[in-house]
């Protein structure tokens, strides 16, 4: 049996971009801000118990939650660049 070229389609998956390439590109049509900060915009879907402790945290901090949320994202963010 004959061998097999690999084909178009396969060769531009070894192409494929990263991940980060990805993300990059992803992000790069989110609405900018100063500071280089990108405004995301999503829903999240929590426990009745999560949300109430999130909300109980932003009014202990005199915040409002969407700020505690965006500081616990970071934070995880940043941990898991560590690891």
């Amino acid at each position: 049996m004959p061998r097999r070229r690999p084909s178009a389609a396969k060769s531009a998956l070894s192409a494929e971009p990263s991940p980060e390439e990805r993300a990059r590109a992803a992000i790069a049509k989110e609405e900018a801000l100063p500071g280089d900060k990108v405004r995301l915009t999503f829903r999240i879907v929590l426990a009745r118990r999560d949300a109430e402790a999130l909300s109980a945290r932003a009014i202990r901090e005199e915040r409002n939650v969407e700020s505690v949320v965006e500081d616990l994202l970071a934070a995880s963010v940043r941990g898991r660049a560590k690891s």
